[in-house]
C-alpha cells in the first residue's frame, strides 16, 4: 500500500515540476538567468590555460566515433572543455553560452559580490552545456529556451527524487518508520514545488541532507577512521557554503557530534579539512575568474592580490541591519509563527511526537534558532528543515486521531500544492516564452512593459531583441504615464505599438481601457488563466469576498498590444 501511495505522490511531484509556476524571482535570477549567459566549458578552459598549461583536447572524428555508446560520455565530458563558443557570440564576451541577453541582479554586480558561480556551474551550467552538445547532434543550431527551462525543472525533479529520497532512506533505520518518513516527505507540497524549482535553497536542502547522512555514517562506525565519508563531508560543506552561507546553521550539531570522533581519529579530520580547503580553493578560483573577466593582469596575479570570496562578502553584507532593511526586517519569532507553520502545516503539531532525539531533528532546531537571530527571514530559508523534521516525527497511532491528522495533512498540501505549484505567478514564464518565440509579428513592437507581476526572466526571450521594462507594483497612474510616454515618444513613421503584460485582476486597467477607448487601442494578443497575483490583495478596500472574487475569480495574465487610435494619431 505504501508503495502505491509513494508512486502517486511521485507522479504529483513530476506534474508540478513541469508546471510553470513562479514562487520567487530568486529561482531564476540567482541561477538559470546567470548561467544562461555563461559558457562553463569555456570558463574551465580559460582557468587551465591561465595556469600556463597547454591543453589540447580537441576532438577528432577519426579518433572518436560519436556513435559508439562507450565513448560518448568521454566525448561529451571533454567537449565541455574543448568546444569553442557558438558562432553567434561576440568575441568581447567569451563566456557566452547561448548568446542570450540576461539580467544580472545586484548580488552579481556589486563591488563585493555575494553569490558564487561555483555551485551554479555543476547544477545548471554543465547540464545546459551537455544539452547543447546533444542538441547540436540533431542538426539544430541552438536549444530553445523552452527546452532548457523544462529540462532544468526535470533535472531538479530527478535530484529531488534520487538524492532527497535516498537520504531519507539512509537517515531512518527502522523499516516501518522509514516507510512513514518517505511517504511524509513525498506528500509534502514543499517537495512538490520548492524542491523541483531552481532555488539555491533546494540545492542547500540536498547538501544538508547528505552532510547529515555522512555524519551519521561516521558516528555509526566510530571504530573506523571513515576517511572517505569525512572527505565527502568536507567537500559537501564547502560546496554548500558557497551555495548558501546559511548552511553552518544546519550543520553546527553535526560538527559538535563529530568532535569526539576527530579527537580519536585525527586522519578523519585531516581528510575533511583537505577536501574542504581544496573545494574552497576551486570555488574561489572560479569566482575570481568570473568576476574579473576583462582584467589586464594574469589570473593568478588576481587570485593572489584580489580573490573573490563570496561567502565572506555575504556574511559581511548580512551583518549589516541597514543592508537587510532593504529586503525587509522581521521579528525574531517570524520563523516560529509564520515560516514553520507555512512549510509544515499539521506536521508541526507532531513535533511533540518525536520518536527519539535524532541528529536530523537537532539540526532543524539549530537552524531555526540561529536563523531567527537574523532580522531578514523568509520561509524558504528553512527549506532543509522540512525533510529533517518529517523524517523524525511519528504520526498518531490512535485510529480517529490518526485519520483526522492525515485528512488535514492531505488538505493542507493539496491546497498549497495547487497554489504554489500551478497558479502562483503561473503566467509569467509562459508569457515570456511566448514573446520570445514569436516571429517579428509587428515591427513596431520593440518594448514590453510588465506591470504587477514578478520580474520576467530575460533569458527566456532566447536573445530576441525586445526591451523588457519591469514596472513591478507601481501605481496605475505611473504605469499609464510610462506606457503613453513610450507610445508618444516614437519618432518614426506611423503609429507605434508597445506590449503591456498585466494581470486580469487589475481593475485599474479595466477603467483605463474604458476611459480611453476612443484614443487608445488595446488588442489582446495572449492570455492564460493559470495565474494568481497574491500581491494584488486589497482586503481593506474590497473586503474579503470582493478580494477573493477579483483575485481568484478573475485570475489570469494578459499580453496587450497598446497603440494610439489611428484617428487620434492623425
Amino acid at each position: 500500500m505504501w508503495r502505491r501511495t509513494y508512486l502517486f505522490f511521485l507522479l504529483v511531484r513530476i506534474y508540478l515540476a513541469l508546471s510553470p509556476s513562479y514562487i520567487h524571482p530568486d529561482e531564476n535570477f540567482q541561477g538559470p538567468e546567470i548561467i544562461a549567459g555563461r559558457y562553463p566549458g569555456f570558463l574551465l578552459r580559460h582557468l587551465i590555460l591561465s595556469s600556463g598549461l597547454v591543453l589540447n583536447l580537441s576532438l577528432r572524428q577519426s579518433a572518436y566515433d560519436l556513435h559508439k555508446p562507450l565513448l560518448r560520455p568521454i566525448v561529451l565530458s571533454r567537449a565541455l572543455i574543448s568546444l569553442p563558443p557558438p558562432a553567434n557570440v561576440s568575441h568581447q564576451h567569451p563566456g557566452q553560452i547561448f548568446g542570450y541577453t540576461n539580467l544580472k541582479t545586484w548580488e552579481f554586480t556589486s563591488p563585493k559580490p555575494v553569490r558564487s558561480l561555483f555551485p551554479l556551474w555543476p547544477v545548471y551550467g554543465l547540464p545546459m552545456q551537455m544539452l547543447q552538445c546533444v542538441w547540436t547532434e540533431t542538426g539544430k543550431e541552438a536549444v530553445a529556451p523552452r527546452v532548457i527551462y523544462y529540462a532544468l525543472r526535470l533535472l531538479m525533479f530527478v535530484l529531488s527524487f534520487v538524492l532527497e529520497d535516498w537520504a531519507i532512506h539512509d537517515l531512518v533505520q527502522s523499516p516501518r518508520e522509514r516507510r512513514v518518513a518517505v511517504v511524509l516527505v513525498a506528500s509534502s507540497y514543499v517537495t512538490w514545488t520548492y524542491q523541483t524549482h531552481t532555488f539555491s535553497n533546494a540545492v542547500e536542502t540536498l547538501v544538508v541532507l547528505w552532510s547529515v547522512v555522512m555524519t551519521q555514517r561516521i558516528l555509526d562506525h566510530q571504530h573506523r577512521s571513515s576517511v572517505l565519508s569525512s572527505a565527502l563531508l568536507g567537500s559537501l560543506v564547502a560546496f554548500g557554503l558557497f551555495n548558501r552561507v546559511t548552511i553552518p546553521a544546519f550543520l553546527l550539531p553535526s560538527g559538535l557530534y563529530l568532535v569526539p570522533h576527530f579527537l580519536r581519529k585525527p586522519f578523519s579530520l585531516l581528510a575533511l579539512s583537505m577536501t574542504f580547503i581544496l573545494t574552497s580553493i576551486l570555488a574561489i578560483a572560479v569566482d575570481t575568474y568570473f568576476y574579473h573577466p576583462s582584467s589586464t593582469e594574469s589570473f593568478f596575479q588576481i587570485l593572489r592580490s584580489d580573490p573573490t570570496i563570496t561567502p565572506l562578502n555575504s556574511l559581511l553584507y548580512n551583518a549589516s541591519t541597514t543592508n537587510l532593511s532593504l529586503h525587509g526586517l522581521h521579528p525574531p519569532y517570524q520563523h516560529l509563527i509564520a515560516s514553520l507553520p507555512l512549510l509544515l502545516g499539521p506536521a508541526l503539531l507532531l513535533c511533540w511526537y518525536i520518536r527519539k532525539p535524532s541528529l536530523s531533528m537537532v539540526s532543524a532546531l539549530s537552524a531555526t534558532v540561529i536563523l531567527s537571530l537574523i532580522p531578514h527571514q523568509e520561509p524558504r530559508f528553512l527549506l532543509p528543515a522540512v525533510p529533517l523534521v518529517l523524517s523524525s516525527i511519528s504520526v498518531p497511532r490512535h485510529g480517529a486521531l490518526r485519520r483526522s491528522w492525515f485528512i488535514s495533512w492531505i488538505i493542507f498540501n493539496a491546497m498549497l500544492g495547487v497554489l504554489m505549484g500551478i497558479y502562483h505567478q503561473g503566467g509569467v514564464v509562459p508569457a515570456q516564452l511566448w514573446l520570445g518565440e514569436q516571429q517579428p509579428y509587428d515591427s513596431e513592437i520593440a518594448q514590453v512593459f510588465w506591470w504587477r507581476t514578478y520580474s520576467p526572466p530575460v533569458w527566456l526571450l532566447g536573445g530576441k531583441e525586445l526591451d523588457t521594462v519591469d514596472l513591478m507594483g507601481s501605481k496605475a497612474e505611473e504605469m499609464m504615464d510610462r506606457v503613453l510616454g513610450a507610445i508618444d515618444g516614437h519618432k518614426g513613421d506611423g503609429p507605434r505599438s508597445i506590449g503591456l503584460v498585466a494581470p486580469r485582476s487589475s481593475v485599474d486597467l479595466d477603467a483605463w481601457i474604458t476611459k480611453t477607448k476612443n484614443r487608445i487601442v488595446f488588442e489582446q494578443m495572449w492570455i492564460t488563466k493559470s495565474h494568481l497575483n497574491l500581491d494584488d490583495l486589497d482586503v481593506e478596500e474590497d473586503g474579503v469576498r470582493g478580494t477573493f472574487e477579483r483575485v481568484v475569480g478573475r485570475r489570469g495574465l494578459v499580453i496587450w498590444k497598446v497603440s494610439r487610435h489611428p484617428e487620434a494619431h492623425s
